[in-house]
C-alpha cells in the first residue's frame, strides 16, 4: 500500500487513535452532550407549549373580558333607561301634584271670591235698604215700621236685575 502512498503503521495508529477517541467521546462526551441537547430540546418544547398555553389563555381572557364589558355595557344602558323612566315618572308625578295644587288654589280662590261676593252683596243690600228707608222717611215725612220697610226693600231688591244672584 505504500505504492498508493498510504503508510500502514501510520494508518493503523490513526485508526487506533480514532477508536480510542471515539470510545472516550462516546463514553464521556456523547451521552452528556446528547442528554444536554435532549434536555434543551425538551425545555424549548415546554417553552413553546407554555407560550401556546399562555396565548390561548390570553385569548380566552380577552374573550371573557369582552363578554364582561358587553354585559356591563348592557347593564349600564339598562340602568340609564331605568333612571330615565324613573325621572319621567317623577316629572309626571310633580306635574300632577302641581296641577292638583293649582286646581286647589283656583277652587279656593273661587270659594273666597264667592264668599266675598256674598258678603259685598249683603252689605250693599243693607246699605241700600237703609238709604231707601231714609229716603222714604224723608219723602213721606213720617216714620214707617222698619219691618214693613225691610220687607218692601227685600221684595224690590229681589225684583231688581242689578242685584239678583
Amino acid at each position: 500500500m505504500e505504492a498508493l502512498g498510504i503508510n500502514v503503521p501510520g494508518l493503523i495508529g490513526q485508526i487506533v487513535n480514532f477508536l480510542i477517541l471515539f470510545f472516550l467521546l462516546s463514553k464521556f462526551a456523547f451521552k452528556p452532550i446528547v442528554n444536554m441537547l435532549d434536555q434543551r430540546a425538551a425545555r424549548i418544547k415546554e417553552s413553546l407549549e407554555a407560550a401556546e398555553s399562555v396565548r390561548r389563555e390570553a385569548s380566552n381572557a380577552e374573550q371573557r373580558l369582552q363578554v364582561q364589558m358587553d354585559a356591563a355595557r348592557q347593564e349600564g344602558q339598562a340602568l340609564i333607561a331605568q333612571a330615565e323612566r324613573l325621572g319621567d315618572q317623577i316629572k309626571e308625578g310633580a306635574r300632577l301634584d302641581a296641577r292638583k295644587e293649582a286646581e286647589s288654589i283656583v277652587a279656593k280662590a273661587r270659594a273666597d271670591l264667592q264668599v266675598e261676593r256674598e258678603t259685598t252683596l249683603s252689605a250693599l243690600r243693607r246699605e241700600f235698604a237703609e238709604i231707601a228707608i231714609l229716603a222714604a222717611e224723608k219723602i213721606i215725612n213720617e216714620s214707617l215700621d222698619k219691618e214693613k220697610h225691610k220687607r218692601l226693600i227685600d221684595d224690590v231688591l229681589q225684583d231688581s236685575p242689578l242685584l239678583r244672584r
